[in-house]
């Protein structure tokens, strides 16, 4: 990948759901090799914004980049790493035939199926059925699937959600050292305590970029002391009601 392009852009996108706009007309720029943050309340337009990324969310206007390339380009497959919410795996199958299994949809390498599997921590599983693991395990096997063919872009909705604290700990050192090797990670979540995990944090609100900024960034421009009140902030001051936040508390 060309280090100095963009890995993602984002241009004037309307999404709309039947009578509801989700996204109306963002725009956004997505470094390359950065772990990026896509963080917000549930229902605010995230996962809407993921899809359209990886070019699987019809579109009313607008344009997303991904590598050069228009998203959903069939040149994007084998580059494009995807982890949906929901664990996307086979529970009939071993973990092993899982992996090798996307591992030949995409032509990986031989031994890229236990290398995926040995970044999430599951070699101690390849033999038992997909179905028959904890949720949080499914959820690694399907970061395996989306690591096994060494994507260019790894875009990750709620990767932590329902983990416990040393499995999301390995998971964010896992996103910075596949970073530093020159993927760039886009990963989605609502738990404001990961922003500071990331390099750069895009804030989403009711389908709006209220902030597009690195943690430290976010910090001094808001004089707040951590991500949560940051985002409080910045809410406040796109509705007009900081004086009347502000009134609540001293009531």
């Amino acid at each position: 990948m060309n280090e100095s392009r963009p890995a993602v852009v984002v241009e004037d996108l309307t999404v709309v759901r039947g009578a509801r706009t989700v996204l109306p007309g963002i725009s956004l720029v997505v470094p390359p090799g950065q772990v990026v943050g896509l963080l917000g309340p549930s229902g605010g337009g995230k996962t809407t914004l993921l899809r359209a990324i990886v070019g699987v969310q019809v579109v009313r206007s607008g344009t997303v980049t991904v590598l050069g390339a228009p998203a959903g380009s069939a040149i994007l497959r084998s580059r494009v790493g995807y982890v949906t919410q929901a664990p996307s795996v086979y529970t009939d199958l071993t973990v092993r035939e899982n992996l090798d299994y996307f591992a030949a949809l995409v032509g990986a390498a031989p031994g890229a199926a236990a290398e995926a599997l040995a970044a999430v921590d599951l070699g101690s599983h390849v033999d038992a059925l997909a179905g028959q693991l904890s949720g949080g395990q499914r959820s690694r096997v399907s970061l395996a699937a989306a690591l096994v063919g060494s994507p260019d872009l790894l875009v990750l909705d709620e990767p932590t959600v329902g983990l416990d604290p040393v499995l999301r700990r390995d998971l964010w050192e896992l996103f910075h050292r596949l970073a530093d090797g020159g993927t760039t990670l886009l990963v989605s979540s609502h738990v404001m305590d990961e922003a500071s995990r990331c390099d750069r944090l895009l804030l989403l609100r009711e389908g709006r970029i209220l902030a597009d900024d690195t943690p430290a960034g976010l910090l001094d421009r808001t004089g707040a002391a951590d991500a949560e009140q940051a985002f409080l902030r910045l809410i406040d001051q796109a509705t007009g009601v900081a004086g009347d936040s502000a009134a609540k508390e001293r009531s």
